[in-house]
């Protein structure tokens, strides 16, 4: 197919400018700071409807820094002026100014060689502007041969990924260690509430609020320790790797500078891969990354389960715990509050699990010397973190923090249910213990009476051996005659 003929410039449309690439001309809209390349992704991939992460860009912004600088050491842009306006464009990407001109769709054929090159030509224009040049006028600033000299998408777009995702994975991580704290808060707020536990959706023995929500912190602090450690498998990044990881059209200088550049740049520990090959061809770290996200995502979904069930009623449920009230709960039941924050954090760790299938498939998805799905990667990755993040965040501020307790309602359980039973074997028996269950059940008793009845425990021994001490005791003392 031959290529499109150029337009007459008497021809185009009002506040356009023309570009030119290998397929022919394309009108641009005169103020973009994007050209034609970008232009042509966003009429090919309208898909989700949604930009790459803002995240990826500002990280885009660090990586073409960091080429710069190394660029500028060697002598490769003796132009000053050039150079500090490119320099310029880089930091006011990195530092979110440029962000929203980073347009192209997140998901996108290329291996994300359209959202470098949208980010080439934003700096290659921002460079123009801050030279007081005509944008497009790339014999100046060019995007290809200034603003991505010596990279190429395939070293660029995941290390940009890698930096990201440890932006995120931080955030996360203080978002989790907020949420476990909040816990641990309850922890010691409602250790002294003795309740039912249940095992399989039965009553089973005595615990306490305060060791339900001290689980719940432990869940946490698992997660976030491996939030920490999964930083460790992204600080290996392949930039200076080129096109296939062979280093291919950067000169050897380049390629043992530029991620020293980098890591200056942004003040992470980055490390350049030792197999450059190897880590431009697999994405295996980002699945595993993935996963340890997925761990968090069921723990926040089953800590959401139990909130909601402990809540459940308030008076036909469990209803041994109180959430704070956020909304109205139905248009037509007049009085009813649902556990609404719980219900969206469990939809927002349901997604992130779905983003960790279809980041997989992705990442098995790659083919010999290069994976074509980094973009589905990137969004999947970066979108879980924040799911994640915002999730922990609303979680701690609108549902744990203002947690409370029926305590009537529990202490009612524990005296009137068969749950205490247990609590009475170092005294009585498994055979007698059993035997004054079935007697409450049989009467509709409650077990303390039938208990303190039958002569073989006084009131007090039942109540010390289900108060809260008794109970978050490791083990049990014997007790006096």
């Amino acid at each position: 197919m031959p290529a499109p003929t150029p337009q007459n410039p008497s021809q185009q449309p009002p506040g356009a400018r023309q570009e030119h690439d290998a397929l022919g001309s394309l009108d641009v809209p005169a103020q973009a700071l994007h050209g034609i390349h970008t232009a042509r992704a966003l009429d090919n991939f309208p898909l989700l409807g949604r930009p790459v992460h803002p995240a990826l860009a500002r990280a885009f912004g660090a990586v073409k820094l960091a080429a710069l600088r190394t660029n500028r050491a060697l002598g490769w842009f003796p132009d000053a002026a050039q150079a500090d306006a490119m320099e310029r464009a880089c930091r006011e990407l990195l530092d979110g100014t440029l962000a929203d001109t980073v347009v192209v769709d997140a998901l996108q054929g290329g291996a994300g060689t359209s959202t470098n090159m949208n980010v080439n030509e934003v700096l290659a224009n921002r460079a123009l502007q801050l030279l007081g040049r005509p944008l497009g006028s790339y014999g100046q600033v060019s995007p290809l041969d200034h603003v991505n000299l010596h990279q190429s998408t395939n070293d660029t777009f995941p290390t940009a990924l890698r930096v990201a995702a440890i932006w995120g994975l931080r955030e996360l991580e203080r978002k989790v260690l907020g949420l476990q704290e909040a816990f641990q808060d309850q922890e010691k707020a409602l250790g002294h509430v003795v309740k039912v536990a249940r095992t399989e959706g039965q009553d089973a023995v005595l615990t306490t609020l305060g060791r339900t929500m001290g689980a719940f912190a432990e869940a946490l602090n698992r997660d976030r320790w491996r939030l920490a450690k999964s930083e460790e498998r992204l600080r290996v990044v392949n930039l200076g790797g080129t096109a296939i990881g062979t280093g291919l059209a950067a000169p050897t200088e380049f390629i043992f500078r530029v991620v020293e550049e980098l890591r200056e740049v942004t003040g992470l520990g980055l490390a350049r891969a030792e197999n450059l090959v190897e880590a431009t061809q697999n994405l295996d770290v980002l699945v595993e990354v993935s996963g340890l996200l997925k761990a968090l995502a069921a723990s926040l979904i089953k800590i959401c389960a139990d909130l909601r069930l402990l809540s459940s009623g308030p008076d036909a449920g469990l209803g041994e715990l109180t959430l704070p009230p956020r909304q109205a709960g139905s248009s037509i039941m007049p009085g009813k509050v649902n556990p609404v924050i719980p219900e969206a954090v469990t939809q927002a760790a349901l997604m992130a699990i779905a983003h960790d299938q279809a980041l997989t498939a992705a990442a098995a998805m790659g083919s010999l010397e290069l994976n074509a799905f980094m973009p589905l990667v990137a969004h999947c990755l970066l979108e879980s973190l924040d799911l994640l993040a915002r999730g922990c965040d609303i979680l701690r501020r609108h549902c744990v923090a203002g947690l409370g307790a029926d305590e009537a309602r529990c202490r009612a359980q524990v005296e009137n249910g068969t749950a205490a039973a247990t609590a009475l074997l170092p005294l009585v028996g498994y055979r007698r213990a059993g035997e004054l269950a079935a007697e409450a059940r049989r009467t509709g008793k409650g077990l303390k009476d039938v208990a303190v009845a039958s002569g073989l425990v006084t009131a007090e021994q039942f109540d010390q051996l289900t108060s809260p001490e008794a109970v978050n005791r490791l083990g049990w003392r014997q007790m006096p005659t």
